[in-house]
């Protein structure tokens, strides 16, 4: 796994913006956020609402794209669920991620 997306993955409750790159995109529930500062807003208030730690189970990456199934656990109905985080790298960090089912 990127040394970036595993930074992703062990960030815990602090957010991990040196993983991402300073025009990053986030996708997650429906809403966009772009930049390091909407993306640590987004990061913080997920933490905050969910509390949801994800547990990596599989990684399929090729070239820029690195796809990875992960049981998240957290504060919300259903938990604990299997979700993909869909990365795009570029020069070393996250450009961009989309989370969903």
């Amino acid at each position: 796994m990127h040394p970036s997306i595993r930074a992703y993955f062990d960030a815990g409750s602090a957010t991990p913006l040196h993983a991402f790159a300073p025009d990053a995109i986030v996708e997650d529930e429906g809403h966009r956020h772009v930049g390091h500062a909407a993306i640590d807003e987004w990061w913080r208030d997920s933490q905050v609402k969910y509390q949801a730690v994800a547990q990596p189970l599989e990684v399929n990456a090729k070239g820029d794209a690195c796809a990875v199934r992960a049981r998240v656990t957290g504060r919300f109905p259903g938990s604990p669920i299997t979700l993909t985080f869909a990365f795009r790298m570029k020069d070393e960090r996250i450009s961009a991620l989309s989370i969903g089912a």
